[in-house]
C-alpha cells in the first residue's frame, strides 16, 4: 500500500509562520492561522483585497520596496526579503488604541510545472522587540536607539536595491558576451536554420551550453550542440574553446565520429572541459542524409512531415574524456524526406527535476508536431520554452 497524500491545507494551516498566499496581482487568496492570530484578523476580513488596501504602510517608501520585493518575486522566480516595515495593530478590547509594531517580510514563488510563477507566499516575522531593544521603559538614548535601528535597516535595504541593480548590469554585460560568443547561424545554401538560446534564471545569464551550424566546403551542413558542465564564465570560455575546435575539426576530418573523437583528444588538455556532451551532425541535402554522432548528449529529434518524430539515438557514446582510453566513436545515418525537420538541443530543453526524462522527450516529440507548420523561427520559439526555468537550454531547429 502507498503512502497515505499529504493534506497541503491542513499543512499550511498548522504552519507557525505566519502566511498569506497571494496571486500574481498581489491579493490575498489565503491566509494560515498563524498569520490570522499574528495581525488579529479572520481569514475572511483578509481574502480578496489588495494586500497594499489591507495593510497600508505607515511609511509609503515601504509601499515601494515591498511592491519591488513582488515584482523580483515575479520577475527571478526566486525567494526575496523585503525591508522592514512599521504597521500598528489595534489592541484587542481596545478600539481606536494602536500598539507599535515592526515586521520584516519575506516573498517567495510558488511555480507551476512550466517553472513560471502561480502563486506568491507572503511570509510576516515580527522583528518589534529587536527593533525597540527594551521597550517602553527603557530610556531616552534606548528610544533613539529603536528609531537609529529602524533607520539603519531601511539603508541597508536601499544599499541591497543597489546591489540588485549593479548584478542587472553584471548580467546584462554577461548577456552581451554571450551573444558574442554564439553568433547568429551561418546562411545554408537551401535550407533554414534558427537558433535560439534561454539562459536559466539566477545564473549569470553565461553558461556552457553551445551551437554551431556551418555550411561546408562540399555543400553538406554541419549542426552541432553541446553542454560544458557548470555555469558562469569559466564555463564559457571552456565551452568557446571546445565550439571553436568542434567548428575547425568538422572542416577537415571525415564525418561526425572523427570530428568528436578529434574534440574529445582536445577537451582532455583543457581544463573544466571533461564531461562535457555534445553531439555533431553532418546533412548531406542531395542525398537526403543526415549522418551523425554522440558524445553523452540527449538525441537530436527527426520530424517527418507526417508528424511522426524519430529520436536518432544509435550513435551514442559516453560524454569527453569519460572513457579511460581512446576507443573510436560510433557513426550511424539516416535518410529523411522533404520537409523534414531536425531538432538539436541541450538537456535543459527537455529535462525537469524530479521527472524522468521521458517525459521531457515525449513533450519535445509533441510540441513538434504540433508547431511543425509555424516554420523555423516560430517553431524555435514555441520549443525553447519546453524545458526548466532553471536550466540553461540552446536548441536548432533546420527544416529540410
Amino acid at each position: 500500500m502507498g503512502e497515505p497524500g499529504i493534506d497541503y491545507q491542513a499543512v499550511f494551516e498548522a504552519s507557525p509562520s505566519a502566511t498569506l498566499v497571494l496571486t500574481t496581482e498581489f491579493v490575498i487568496q489565503d491566509a494560515n492561522h498563524a498569520y490570522q492570530e499574528l495581525v488579529g484578523r479572520d481569514r475572511d476580513e483578509l481574502i480578496g483585497k489588495y494586500i497594499f488596501d489591507a495593510f497600508p504602510p505607515e511609511d509609503e517608501s515601504e509601499t515601494v520596496d515591498l511592491q519591488a520585493s513582488l515584482r523580483r518575486v515575479l520577475d527571478t522566480r526566486t525567494q526575496d526579503v523585503a525591508g522592514p516595515v512599521r504597521h500598528d495593530l489595534q489592541e484587542p478590547g481596545r478600539p481606536g488604541l494602536f500598539i507599535e509594531r515592526y515586521w520584516s517580510p519575506v516573498n517567495a514563488p510558488v511555480l507551476d510545472s512550466d517553472g513560471q510563477v502561480a502563486l506568491i507566499l507572503h511570509r510576516l516575522e515580527e522583528i518589534t522587540d529587536l527593533v525597540r531593544a527594551g521597550g517602553p521603559e527603557a530610556d531616552h538614548r534606548r528610544r533613539q536607539m529603536e528609531h537609529e535601528l529602524y533607520a539603519r535597516s531601511r539603508e541597508l535595504q536601499q544599499i541591497n536595491e543597489r546591489l540588485r541593480e549593479a548584478n542587472l548590469r553584471e548580467r546584462q554585460v554577461a548577456l552581451a558576451l554571450q551573444d558574442a560568443m554564439l553568433p547568429a547561424p551561418q546562411k545554408l545554401a537551401h535550407h533554414q536554420a534558427a537558433v535560439r538560446y534561454r539562459p536559466a534564471v539566477n545564473t549569470l545569464n553565461v553558461c556552457g551550453d553551445w551551437y554551431d551550424v556551418t555550411q561546408l566546403p562540399s555543400g553538406d551542413y554541419a549542426v552541432a550542440v553541446g553542454d560544458v558542465v557548470g555555469h558562469g564564465l569559466f564555463a564559457a570560455g571552456v565551452m568557446g574553446q571546445l565550439r571553436s575546435a568542434l567548428s575547425a575539426a568538422i572542416r577537415v576530418v571525415d564525418g561526425p565520429a572523427a570530428a568528436l573523437d578529434a574534440l574529445d583528444m582536445y577537451a582532455r588538455s583543457v581544463d573544466g572541459a571533461l564531461s562535457t556532451t555534445a553531439v555533431q551532425t553532418v546533412i548531406a541535402p542531395d542525398a537526403h542524409r543526415i549522418a551523425y554522432s554522440s558524445a553523452g548528449h540527449p538525441p537530436p529529434a527527426l520530424g517527418h512531415p507526417d508528424g511522426t518524430v524519430r529520436f536518432l539515438d544509435r550513435a551514442t557514446d559516453p560524454p569527453l574524456g569519460a572513457a579511460p582510453t581512446y576507443t573510436p566513436r560510433p557513426q550511424t545515418d539516416v535518410t529523411y524526406p522533404d520537409g523534414a525537420i531536425l531538432v538539436l538541443y541541450t538537456d535543459g530543453l527537455v529535462e525537469r527535476r524530479g521527472e524522468d526524462i521521458d517525459e521531457g522527450l515525449g513533450r519535445l516529440a509533441d510540441g513538434l508536431a504540433e508547431h511543425r507548420s509555424l516554420g523555423v523561427e516560430g517553431l524555435a520559439d514555441a520549443l525553447i520554452g519546453l524545458g526548466s526555468a532553471g536550466d540553461d537550454a540552446a536548441l536548432v531547429v533546420v527544416h529540410l
